[in-house]
């Protein structure tokens, strides 16, 4: 089988060289302005990476949220991956996973102070919000997964590379998982290794940067994953997770993700049951009835004397959006946040160059002369 699967991939070569040649003229393009980039009076910080799947990206677009909100009026935009409505959107209160996509919904309810847009033209979607209501008060625009988006011209950029898949190691799609050239890290202010192990000793990073080549303007920072305190989807029906007698031998999970990467929240809870169970569905899963059925037979399944359903947060807005009745689920349904936290100093020589960027380019700086600095 694997000889197999190594056949395929290699018979997909080709197609990468297409793939990627077609994905350089487009950049070439830009580079020679032939292709146009717009540039924006008011801080732009552009987030994303070259690998397809997960490295990330949602906790760090929160991140800079939390960093930013309490000094700047912050707002994000996102293509809305996967929502039913079309063009510009500003999120409501009254907005669903349907309407927005999972990614901003879960966004706009942890932050429902700040405006959460989306819109798959992302210069209309800037302008757009700058043109909302609350759009003269705005400081900071984050844009969501936009590396590749190159008609927007960010102040600053930002790319995620996943410590266990190294972009200089990777190949253009389809035969690698490069939407395009490792060369093209080169466009990014800001290198960010993602899901780097918690302890990196001096020597893997020093290798790391080394293989990166980065350019005298480039800044690199390490991320690792941190969970947070389990919460319930349906608070108001959820037993009674603190005053259980729950241990590793009698505790069992069954596992329910829709996202590209499930396998580091399943490595983290083995540190709590010996027992896991797992039902995958693909990244950005639509969830319906049947796989609510799917879900409660195999929970019903499990012996134990206690169990819980555990789906990760991204998931929990769709689940909660549902019109869900089935009491086993809305009792035994819960979600883990996932958090980002910086490795050795690179947290606070960040927050420093994130805050010093917004402070001089903002529209109210004295600085600000349409023209941003880094």
């Amino acid at each position: 089988m694997k000889i197999k699967s190594e056949n395929i991939k290699v018979l997909l070569y080709p197609f990468s060289l297409i793939y990627g040649l077609i994905v350089s003229i487009r950049n070439l393009l830009f580079n020679l302005n032939i292709l146009s980039s717009k540039e924006f009076n008011i801080p732009v910080i552009s987030v994303g990476n070259i690998t397809v799947g997960g490295t990330g990206k949602t906790p760090h677009i929160e991140y800079l949220i939390s960093l930013l909100q309490n000094d700047f009026k912050v707002a994000t935009l996102s293509r809305g991956y996967k929502r039913k409505s079309h063009g510009f959107v500003l999120a409501t209160e009254k907005d669903t996973a349907n309407t927005i996509g999972d990614e901003p919904i879960q966004i706009k309810r942890k932050f429902p102070h700040i405006s959460v847009a989306v819109d798959r033209k992302r210069v209309n979607g800037v302008n757009n919000l700058l043109l909302s209501p609350q759009g003269n008060e705005l400081d900071v625009i984050l844009l969501d997964d936009a590396f590749q988006h190159r008609y927007i011209k960010p102040g600053l950029s930002i790319l995620l590379m996943d410590y266990n898949r190294p972009i200089t190691e990777d190949h253009i799609l389809p035969y690698g998982r490069l939407r395009e050239s490792p060369h093209e890290m080169s466009r990014a202010h800001i290198i960010i290794v993602t899901k780097s192990p918690a302890k990196i000793n001096p020597i893997q990073r020093r290798i790391l940067v080394k293989n990166l080549h980065l350019r005298p303007y480039q800044s690199l920072y390490f991320t690792t994953l941190k969970y947070g305190n389990i919460k319930a989807v349906f608070p108001s029906n959820a037993v009674d997770m603190v005053n259980q007698e729950w241990g590793k031998e009698n505790f069992s999970i069954l596992l329910v993700t829709g996202i590209a990467n499930p396998a580091p929240l399943r490595e983290y809870l083995n540190n709590f049951s010996n027992n896991i169970q797992e039902i995958i569905f693909p990244d950005h899963h639509a969830f319906s009835k049947e796989d609510l059925k799917k879900i409660h037979t195999k929970f019903e399944k499990i012996t134990s004397p206690y169990k819980i359903i555990i789906t990760t947060e991204k998931d929990s807005v769709r689940f909660s959006d549902m019109q869900i009745t089935d009491p086993i689920i809305r009792s035994r349904m819960f979600y883990i946040p996932l958090l980002i936290k910086f490795l050795q100093d690179d947290k606070a020589r960040f927050n420093d160059q994130i805050m010093s960027y917004v402070n001089k380019n903002k529209r109210t700086s004295s600085l600000h002369k349409g023209h941003q600095t880094l």
